[in-house]
């Protein structure tokens, strides 16, 4: 089979993480407002659509997804097949969708750090917080803020 030069060199411009990229898939704790907040923050800056589930059985679904209990939030999000548990930054979700390192299969920032993106709250001091990847390869920092 032939491949058209401007086929060849569409594949080489275009990334792979680009070509692959689907909906986030979010299921969340019934009422919980700040989520849409952080939704509306994956629209925006990664593109994506975003699937809003209420799932009142959440627990269920991030231990399917492999997320440890001990970094619980008010959300999972499933994204290209990668998992993020709580208000992951997008810049975080961006690098490793984009690097996809070994033995990770997702992030994690657990309860609801105010200063988190979603959890902006005018005049409150921002909290400092750790981002958790998680998967084959353990549990380990995958960066502060």
């Amino acid at each position: 089979m032939k491949i058209s030069l401007s086929v060849a060199l569409l594949f080489l411009a275009v990334p792979g993480a680009a070509l692959a990229a689907g909906d986030a898939l979010v299921h969340r704790d019934p009422g919980c407002g700040c989520c849409e907040k952080w939704a509306q923050m994956v629209r925006e800056m990664l593109g994506r659509k975003v699937v809003m589930r209420e799932d009142p059985s959440r627990s269920a679904f991030q231990r399917r997804n492999g997320v440890p209990a001990r970094l619980s939030s008010c959300h999972t999000a499933v994204i290209d097949g990668m998992v993020f548990e709580g208000h992951v930054p997008i810049a975080d979700m961006r690098r490793v969708l984009l690097t996809r390192p070994a033995g990770v299969k997702g992030l994690a920032v657990a309860g609801m750090p105010l200063g988190s993106d979603g959890m902006e709250v005018a005049g409150s001091q921002r909290q400092p917080y750790e981002v958790i990847a998680f998967g084959s390869g353990g549990l380990k920092i995958f960066t502060r803020h």
